[in-house]
């Protein structure tokens, strides 16, 4: 079984990595790379048509990440997640994935601007 896809870390996901516990930061990201073989419907979850999130329950908490998908090279299936949270009711905030949409549009503007200065 092969990989699925990549994952790209943005910084403000990274940010709120480094700031889990080392157990609970070990078992997002292995939630994580278990998805990179083989989907899972419960802990990778299309929350609008561009944004998703990874989710994780542990101890009691449950964490979420947000991504996207980018795929620029259609050889490569990339992920990028853009931040995380501790999810402290049942419904995802709006506001967190407001907030992960605008980070995509500016990574999209981002890559289109980089690619066009080439």
């Amino acid at each position: 079984m092969g990989i699925e896809f990549d994952v790209e870390f943005l910084e403000e996901a990274l940010a709120f990595l480094n700031d889990l516990n080392e157990n609970e930061r070990r078992k997002v990201i292995y939630n994580i790379d278990k998805l990179r073989f083989k989907p899972d419907p419960v802990l990778f979850k299309k929350l609008t048509s561009e944004i998703w999130e990874f989710r994780t329950q542990y101890n009691s908490k449950c964490f979420r990440i947000f991504a996207f998908w980018y795929n620029a090279d259609q050889q490569k299936k990339l992920i990028i997640a853009t931040h995380g949270i501790i999810k402290k009711s049942n419904k995802t905030p709006r506001q967190e994935i407001e907030r992960s949409e605008r980070i995509r549009i500016a990574f999209i503007k981002a890559k289109s601007s980089y690619k066009q200065g080439r």
